[in-house]
């Protein structure tokens, strides 16, 4: 299969998803939208020639029905190279029962080995677009690291666009971004759509900090790499178990700064999105009459820096899903 062909094929799992999954919005039913995201994305990928592996999934080694940890995806003839998949056929879940911003299907994936094997745990990140790549430290004050962006990017600190989740334990980073003069923008959910956003100078967002899911960094960390941008993270660690969860997965010292290429080792790795919901950088799906839906979408491969942004017209089947 040629490689634009793998990128094509991975944006029509993420709009299937966003296609079945969009039917749910602000009905006020999460797990019914998550569920339909999960079947949309789920069948798509079984008519893709992959031979894949999720790696990043709905639950923890086998703990959910469908797109679990270990399970196989695509076609998978002994021929195909494997590759590592990590999905989330529905970042924001409450967004979408709600009928709020910021939804998206998403997927990432790149050769055997090339994704950390996050667990579902915290994790705390610091990302940016290509213009400001080597300016953030994560062991630097939010300060540090908030003119420093601005350094690179040639802007005045009062130029300078933070976005951070809306939780009291940012409370700190939105006091420092204040307090140096940066523009703050807030969301409530859906911190891979967040991270999207930095790497495009159109959203006007220069820089996302804070403390989310880790499967959604690593997957984040991908479109980011794909984008010639920087990310660097740490895992947060809550109890025992959690510790014990990260030597499960393979991660031995979880107190280590993760950098881009620890999130994502490969040089050659896709990435494609979905907006469910309108969000900084995609629409949302639009249904019309007569069975059509709309979806806008972004397909990266991070070897080429090719960045795709595609909108698509789909006839619908009673089943939801794009013929």
């Amino acid at each position: 299969m040629m490689k634009q062909d793998i990128a094509m094929g991975l944006v029509r799992v993420t709009e299937a998803a966003a296609l079945c999954s969009a039917k749910y919005m602000g009905r006020g039913d999460k797990i019914a939208a998550d569920q339909a995201a999960v079947d949309g994305m789920e069948k798509a990928f079984s008519m893709l020639p992959v031979r894949g592996t999720v790696v990043i999934g709905e639950g923890e080694l086998d703990n959910a029905p469908m797109l679990y940890i270990g399970q196989k995806l695509g076609i998978g003839q002994d021929d195909m190279v494997e590759m590592d998949i990590a999905v989330d056929p529905l970042d924001g879940t409450a967004l979408i029962a709600k009928g709020l911003p910021n939804a998206i299907a998403v997927v990432a994936m790149g050769p055997k080995g090339s994704l950390l094997h996050a667990p579902d745990m915290y994790m705390k990140k610091i990302a940016v677009g290509a213009g400001a790549k080597g300016a953030i430290n994560i062991n630097k004050s939010n300060k540090d690291n908030i003119i420093n962006v601005a350094m690179a990017l040639n802007k005045d600190v009062s130029e300078v666009t933070v976005i951070v989740q809306e939780r009291e334990r940012h409370e700190d980073i939105i006091k420092d971004a204040r307090e140096v003069g940066a523009r703050v923008k807030l969301f409530s959910e859906g911190d891979i759509a967040a991270v999207l956003a930095c790497g495009f100078e159109d959203t006007g967002i220069d820089i996302m900090i804070g403390t989310g899911g880790a499967p959604e960094g690593v997957i984040a960390a991908a479109a980011i790499k794909c984008m010639g941008g920087d990310m660097q993270a740490k895992l947060v660690h809550q109890n025992e178990e959690e510790i014990e969860r990260c030597k499960t997965m393979g991660i031995k010292d979880i107190n280590k700064v993760l950098y881009i290429n620890d999130l994502v080792k490969s040089d050659d790795v896709y990435f494609a999105a979905t907006g469910i919901t309108d969000c900084d950088l995609l629409k949302g799906v639009v249904y019309s009459k007569n069975n059509w839906g709309t979806t806008h979408s972004v397909v990266m491969r991070s070897k080429t820096g090719t960045i795709r942004f595609i909108n698509a017209h789909h006839q619908l089947l009673k089943s939801n899903l794009v013929v």
